[in-house]
């Protein structure tokens, strides 16, 4: 199959091109980009696709790299084409972001043309990444260590990186264009024998050939070395990148299904698990929801290594509520009791969606209610008679019935104070600290200063408010009344955790 065709299967098989809408190319004016121009041209317009050329000048290479601009822009010119040639100062990014020089070129290349995309309001933007690109990308992961998604390498189309923006300023909409890669199945031996035999005469870029860049070093030294031990390594490596693609896209259907069951609550700035529903997954959605988290968090982050991964693991299966742990792009993993958080570095665990007291106390009545920030309790008044059948069997443990006389006329609200013991119902009278019992159940720490505690009108607690009752006001033969007491979240369709 010749190239063109090649071509064409590819862009068929993904869908790489809609009709009617402009599509941006990249063009630095080497082979790879030169063929994919070539061939986007010839089947562009039966498809009504408008070609735009784009080219960044890098701001390095000198005198080189101003023959490559006016290269692009004199080819475009040549072929009809609409050109946008950009410069930026890719060392000094390096400088300001502390990124090496091809990460630094990298973000600026991929944010003027995503910046381009929206200018013209293109369908997205084409770049010459090729077949041998691929086997270098999955090797390169591979070396630094990476889970399914870094080692599928990258794909015929995706979304364009989002890059790191400066605090206060908005994506543009270019920031999440379509990225497509026709030629990603293409090996360099036939876009350099498709160049020849059209006559495309390429800009030779030196950079290629400097080994002190990662790339390079694989290019030029791993690869032929690993070519010693098996010929087709780079097809081999492509193979896997396309294997692994398919069980990634398993794996994240199965992560996207799970994530709602399991995330409690969050938004850009932290986002707050299920600690059990997460542990009952299996361990690659286990992983997958890390990798998730931090992604949704730090959209610009690449990668994320397997190192923090495993050590998040590790801490979320093993390690005591309170533990905290580093993660990448300034972030951090926080344990509670039955949930875990991530987000910037100190987050806290977030008790909002508990019941919490504002004031340090409330009277009651019987009947009565009052609301607490986003709870409500309430309380009411029945004969013995009157107990529902299955009362003994209370499944829901933000109801209870006390002994109203027990109970007394003028119970009350209020929060914990130094000292507190009550007396758990099941223990036969005996005390145990507030505290401790605090520590037994798991309350996370945050939420214990301004838990609910029912207290009769002697003083003494009758209900830790959703997790236990007093043994001195349960029910007996011997009671006559009985004070219902519910704490309900406020709310359409609000239910207690």
């Amino acid at each position: 199959m010749d190239l063109l065709h090649q071509v064409q299967r590819t862009l068929r098989r993904y869908r790489l091109l809609s009709p009617d809408r402009a599509l941006v190319v990249g063009v630095s004016g080497g082979p790879d980009s030169l063929c994919l121009l070539h061939l986007l041209h010839r089947l562009a317009p039966a498809r009504g696709v408008p070609l735009h050329v784009g080219h960044l000048h890098h701001g390095l290479r000198g005198a080189e790299a101003d023959g490559d601009a006016a290269f692009v822009a004199a080819l475009a010119a040549d072929w009809g084409l609409p050109c946008t040639v950009e410069r930026a100062d890719v060392p000094a990014l390096a400088r300001q972001t502390g990124a090496s020089l091809e990460e630094a070129a990298r973000v600026a290349r991929y944010a003027f043309l995503g910046r381009l995309a929206a200018e013209i309001n293109a369908q997205g933007v084409a770049v010459g990444h090729n077949a041998d690109d691929q086997a270098e990308t999955v090797l390169m992961h591979f070396l630094r260590g990476s889970g399914l998604a870094g080692l599928r390498g990258m794909q015929p189309l995706s979304r364009m990186p989002r890059p790191q923006l400066p605090a206060g300023r908005q994506p543009l909409p270019g920031d999440h264009e379509r990225l497509i890669r026709p030629l990603l199945f293409v090996p360099r031996a036939e876009i350099l024998a498709y160049c020849a035999e059209h006559g495309l005469h390429a800009r030779y870029d030196q950079s290629n050939e400097d080994t002190t860049f990662f790339r390079n070093r694989l290019r030029h030294e791993l690869l032929p070395l690993l070519a010693q031990y098996n010929p087709q390594v780079r097809r081999i490596l492509g193979n896997t990148a396309a294997a692994l693609a398919d069980d990634h896209a398993l794996v994240r259907r199965d992560l996207l299904a799970a994530w709602p069951g399991i995330l409690l609550q969050g938004d850009d700035t932290y986002l707050v698990f299920d600690l059990a529903g997460w542990r009952a997954l299996p361990m690659a959605l286990q992983r997958g929801v890390l990798r998730e988290a931090i992604h949704r968090l730090r959209a610009s982050l690449r990668d994320v290594s397997f190192l923090h991964v495993d050590n998040a693991l590790n801490l979320l299966h093993e390690g005591a509520a309170g533990d905290r742990m580093t993660l990448p792009a300034g972030l951090e993993l926080v344990l509670g009791y039955d949930r875990f958080a991530v987000g910037a570095q100190g987050v806290a665990l977030p008790v909002n969606d508990l019941p919490q007291m504002g004031v340090e106390g409330l009277s009651l009545a019987v009947p009565g209610s009052v609301r607490l920030a986003g709870w409500q309790l309430a309380l009411t008044q029945l004969p013995r008679a009157e107990l529902p059948a299955d009362w003994q069997e209370n499944a829901d443990r933000w109801q209870v019935w006390l002994d109203a006389d027990l109970l007394g006329p003028t119970p009350a609200l209020r929060t914990r104070r130094p000292g507190d013991r009550f007396q758990p119902l099941g223990l036969a009278g005996r005390s145990k600290l507030l505290a401790e019992f605090f520590t037994g159940v798991k309350l996370p720490a945050p939420a214990r200063d301004r838990w609910p505690l029912l207290v009769a009108t002697a003083g003494d607690i009758a209900w830790v408010c959703g997790l236990h009752m007093d043994e001195r006001v349960k029910v007996t033969p011997a009671t006559a009344r009985v004070v219902h007491v519910t704490l309900r979240p406020l709310g359409p369709g609000a239910t207690p955790p």
